[in-house]
Parts: C-alpha cells; sequence; structure tokens
C-alpha cells in the first residue's frame, strides 16, 4: 500500500493532463472575448454604413 501512495505522488501525468487542460480553458477564454469584441465592432460599423445610406 505504501508503494502504491508513493508511486501516485510521483506519477506526472495527471498533473500535465491538468495543466493542458488549464491552458486550453485559458486560450479558449481570450478567443471567446476577442470574438466577442470584435463582434461589437463589426455590428457598429454595419450599423454606421446602413444609417449613413
Amino acid at each position: 500500500m505504501h508503494c502504491l501512495i508513493r508511486r501516485f505522488i510521483n506519477d506526472q501525468a495527471g498533473v500535465t493532463a491538468i495543466e493542458y487542460g488549464l491552458i486550453a480553458a485559458a486560450i479558449a477564454v481570450i478567443i471567446i472575448g476577442s470574438v466577442q469584441a470584435l463582434g461589437t465592432k463589426v455590428q457598429s460599423t454595419f450599423n454606421t454604413v446602413a444609417n449613413a445610406l
């Protein structure tokens, strides 16, 4: 049993998977925020052009 606990503590595969998951989540949040900000600006531009016409 003691050997099993030691092996679990030294196992880095789970930590790496969690790190990759956190990185993927951070990238997703950044992409979503960027797309929303860009979408708002594009919509504003289209509204300006539509009102000018």
